[in-house]
């Protein structure tokens, strides 16, 4: 007689229409937050680009000047096809346990399957959650920079510090995350990749003028510093192009996809890489163009020349408002993410 797998679990017809991969007292917090599965590959496509896409894209000049143009093109382009066939490996091993009958929400489901249930709940759960909890503390911190450089420009002489904007920052998506299910994102995600076209569309316009004004600087595109530097100034820009095309919840958004799921996570990584290329692309050469080996670690530095803004306030507002908005919804997906894999991390047996 054959035996079956502890790790499988047979469904019922209601259950495989919604998505279900296991009995409802079996599925902990987490599991039910990702569970809703009703989006379309569209839905998919708008999660994967805010969980990817941010103001991270404003490091990219800064890259490219550790790199110079050839190697930093090359490697942004290697790795944006590196990490595009990953992630089209991961769904459809994805979409092939779903059609078994077993959708697997997460990353630490992958691993209990693969490698045991010891490994998911012991180090793939944990290490996930870790990555989350760095990328959330990360955004807070980035929202309560961008709300200091409004201010700021209003009132160079403010006396609040940055502590206090940060707070006022943390509280927004404090709120937000109140939404019951990663689901319900789907128009905040929207949003969101509006919200990156319209920033990135900032920062090129914002490039390109200062690049052709009176007031440009010298473009020098050599790499600066002795041998040693430019090596270590070579692996951190690496390192900067590296992380930004990372993404820890692609089997989270996957299981947000209303069955049948085949090809459907394919199309929403066409849609998102779609935006990854139309941006990361066009900031990084024309940020590296107007500023070469001054590119700072935030394009948005070059615009100011000592507390002097070289483009209009108003403009930099508005690349600042936008900023400051898609920073809200990608810490709304990550505290959402990390509330409820830590929830069910602790529930699980």
């Amino acid at each position: 007689m054959a035996t079956a797998d502890p790790n499988f679990i047979h469904l019922s017809s209601p259950q495989k229409e919604n998505g279900v991969s296991e009995s409802p007292g079996q599925l902990d917090a987490g599991a039910l937050f990702v569970l809703k599965s009703r989006g379309s590959w569209l839905h998919s496509g708008y999660h994967l680009t805010t969980s990817i896409v941010g103001p991270v894209i404003f490091s990219f000049p800064f890259a490219l000047s550790l790199l110079g143009w050839a190697p930093g093109l090359l490697i942004t382009t290697l790795q944006a096809l590196i990490t595009f066939y990953s992630y089209i490996l991961l769904s459809v091993i994805l979409d092939h346990h779903a059609q078994l009958g077993k959708r697997q929400l997460r990353f630490r489901d992958m691993a209990r399957d693969i490698l045991g249930p010891r490994w998911g709940k012991y180090f793939v759960g944990p290490l996930q959650i870790a990555i989350c909890y760095g990328a959330v503390i990360a955004c807070i911190l980035l929202g309560g920079q961008s709300l200091k450089f409004i201010y700021l420009l209003y009132n160079p002489s403010g006396k609040m510090q940055l502590y206090q904007f940060i707070t006022i920052f943390g509280t927004v998506p404090l709120f937000l995350a109140q939404i019951p299910s990663f689901h319900s994102l789907r128009h905040i995600n929207l949003a969101s990749l509006l919200l990156v076209l319209a920033y990135s569309a900032c920062v090129v316009a914002g490039s390109i003028h200062i690049g052709n004004s009176r007031n440009a600087p010298n473009k020098d595109y050599s790499i600066k510093g002795s041998k040693e530097n430019r090596i270590f100034g070579a692996i951190n820009g690496i390192s900067i192009i590296a992380t930004t095309y990372g993404c820890g919840i692609i089997p989270e958004i996957q299981a947000t996809i209303a069955p049948p799921v085949k090809g459907k996570m394919f199309k929403g990584l066409c849609v998102c890489f779609g935006v990854i290329v139309s941006t990361y692309f066009s900031v990084a050469i024309s940020g590296y163009w107007a500023f070469g080996n001054q590119s700072q670690p935030s394009i948005l530095s070059n615009f100011m020349d000592e507390n002097r803004p070289l483009l209009p306030s108003w403009f930099l507002l508005l690349t600042n408002i936008f900023t400051l908005m898609q920073l809200v919804t990608i810490t709304v997906v990550r505290t959402l993410h990390l509330w409820n894999s830590g929830i069910g991390l602790l529930n699980t047996n």
